[in-house]
């Protein structure tokens, strides 16, 4: 192994002072500063939007807020299996179960609280379900809260959002019931 000897560069007083690349940095904010004040407004307009006036358009396949689906009675497709509260990585599901009076179903949602402050709309608790009672297919963005308590979203609240039309149900087992492929 070889070791290379360098001759030691001597730095004059102008050069150790940092003049040059100060002046150099402050001529590149120049430059970007009158190049968005007095040029390229063409693009300036397509990166600005004039939000309550003017709306995101969002994807087809953007997912929105979350749901829960009724059945023919009116009454929440869930039954309390708490799988969806297990799946979701940031805790944000709350279930409290109650035993239900109709004789097919052993217990209901008595209380169904999503906290859409600590959501991060991973999809997890709707691919988690296995009574496909909860989807994210309102296409819906979630709205600015006043206070926390606001941002708790409940059963009844949940059942008032619909989907949006043509959207397929989500994966788990009441497709394989139901005798559907996955998916679809």
């Amino acid at each position: 192994m070889a070791i290379k000897v360098r001759d030691r560069v001597e730095f004059g007083a102008y050069e150790r002072s940092y003049l040059p690349e100060v002046i150099r940095g402050v001529g590149i904010t120049l430059r970007h500063l009158l190049g968005n004040l007095f040029g390229r407004k063409e693009t300036r307009a397509l990166q600005t939007l004039n939000y309550p006036d003017e709306q995101r358009v969002y994807p087809k396949r953007y997912r929105g807020q979350h749901r829960l689906l009724a059945r023919e009675d009116g009454s929440p497709r869930c039954v309390a299996c708490y799988m969806c509260a297990t799946a979701c990585p940031a805790y944000c599901i709350h279930i409290v179960a109650a035993e239900s009076d109709d004789p097919e179903i052993e217990k209901y949602p008595a209380a169904f609280e999503i906290d859409q402050l600590r959501c991060i709309y991973c999809g997890l608790c709707v691919e988690a379900c296995p009574e496909d009672a909860i989807r994210m297919d309102t296409g819906v963005h979630t709205p600015p809260f006043l206070s926390r308590d606001d941002a708790v979203m409940g059963r009844v609240d949940l059942m008032a959002l619909s989907g949006q039309a043509g959207t397929p149900p989500a994966y788990g087992a009441q497709n394989a019931r139901e005798g559907k492929p996955r998916g679809c």
